[in-house]
């Protein structure tokens, strides 16, 4: 079972192309001035099945984005997730707060994280630090929400040359079971909502 916080079937503004946006729910990493402090805490969010969450990848995408909270904080459940969205073909894109040396070390106790390391095209790594906002395309890189932050490619899916990448960030706005989600870049969402990020 995954504990979800919420799902976007359909945005461009999380990842390449079109995508399923999944948000688990748990992170004990907690960094400050994150844009989904509401997901911090373990409680909260929906128990969904794996099945029921594939059932959610639309035809129409390519991929689908991980985000959280902290998807290795679930790495099993999230694992065997992305394997069945890989068995359709489509591209699996996951944002951790977790640097890759890390990650391996944590894959010696939990084989979860192994797995879901496996599964994954286009990893971003790395915890958000307000003190080194990355600048928004085309100086900075899209997607990414602080300087030290790394993107990498561990599949040939993706590529950093590849256009998208370096287009602009965008907010999207959904209606969904009756209440207001703002995805996307998360200062401009930030901006949106007259939060302050």
């Amino acid at each position: 079972m995954l504990r979800v916080a919420t799902i976007v079937d359909d945005t461009e503004a999380e990842g390449p192309g079109r995508r399923l946006a999944l948000w688990v729910q748990g992170c004990t990493i907690r960094c400050p001035g994150c844009c989904n402090p509401e997901m911090f805490t373990k409680v909260g969010g929906t128990e969904m099945a794996i099945e029921a969450a594939l059932a959610r990848v639309g035809s129409g995408v390519e991929g689908v984005s991980i985000l959280g909270g902290e998807p290795f904080e679930q790495a099993t459940a999230v694992a065997a997730f992305a394997r069945g969205v890989r068995a359709r073909g489509l591209s699996v894109m996951v944002y951790s707060g977790y640097t890759m040396a890390e990650l391996h070390e944590r894959a010696a106790s939990d084989p979860g994280v192994s797995e879901l390391l496996a599964t994954i095209d286009l990893l971003v790594d790395g915890r958000y630090d307000q003190t080194l906002p990355e600048p928004p395309p085309p100086v900075g890189r899209r997607w990414l929400g602080s300087t030290n932050q790394v993107m990498h490619y561990l599949t040939p899916a993706y590529s950093a040359d590849d256009p998208r990448m370096h287009a602009a960030n965008t907010v999207e706005v959904h209606w969904r079971d009756g209440k207001l989600v703002v995805n996307g870049w998360p200062s401009g969402a930030a901006a949106l909502l007259g939060r302050k990020r």
